[in-house]
């Protein structure tokens, strides 16, 4: 099976407390587990700042397309109820320290 070749990093400020964060991730995490082409999504916050990032791992630009397309991309901001736009960053995967 073959790596992931692109990563994206979604972060975003929250108005939910971490418990209600946490709540709302538990509610929608077998939504992603059932996306076609995500390798992987990491889940991070950075205590220093408060800001929250999902981090995915694609199999290609096709895959993530179809999900940047989809309603469930486009319901992240409200149901985490984001402060501002979220910061998308896309990056190709030019080398892995280990195969995956």
């Amino acid at each position: 099976m073959a790596g992931p070749t692109l990563a994206v990093s979604v972060t975003f400020k929250s108005a939910l407390s971490t418990e209600e964060l946490m709540k709302v991730l538990y509610e929608r995490i077998d939504q992603f587990r059932a996306l076609t082409g995500l390798k992987q999504k990491y889940y991070l916050h950075n205590e220093a700042t408060d800001e929250w990032t999902g981090l995915y791992l694609w199999d290609g630009p096709a895959s993530f397309k179809a999900f940047a397309e989809s309603e469930l991309r486009a319901s992240i901001a409200a149901a985490y109820q984001a402060i501002g736009e979220p910061q998308v960053k896309v990056f190709k995967i030019v080398e892995t320290l280990r195969p995956s």
